[in-house]
């Protein structure tokens, strides 16, 4: 969608929640374009809750210490 600069002022709103739903906007003064709005990608990624069920069992033994060689490498 191409709109005028005094279009785009009187519009700003309108046009923000078009481009929120995906719609480029390209403003132009006198006929030639030299702006364009467009969507700014969500920060952080939307998760389902429990969408990764099933990926992952936590072992019996999670809780058991440490094996000797394995803990060394710690105190070294």
């Amino acid at each position: 969608m191409e709109v005028s600069v005094k279009d785009a002022k009187l519009n700003l709103s309108k046009l923000l929640k078009r481009v929120a739903l995906g719609e480029e906007v390209v403003i132009a003064k006198a006929g030639k374009p030299v702006a364009k709005l467009v969507a700014i990608p969500s920060a952080r990624p939307r998760f389902k809750l429990g969408s990764g069920r099933g990926e992952f069992v936590v072992p019996v033994d999670f809780d058991d210490p440490l094996p000797k060689a394995i803990e060394d490498l710690f105190y070294k």
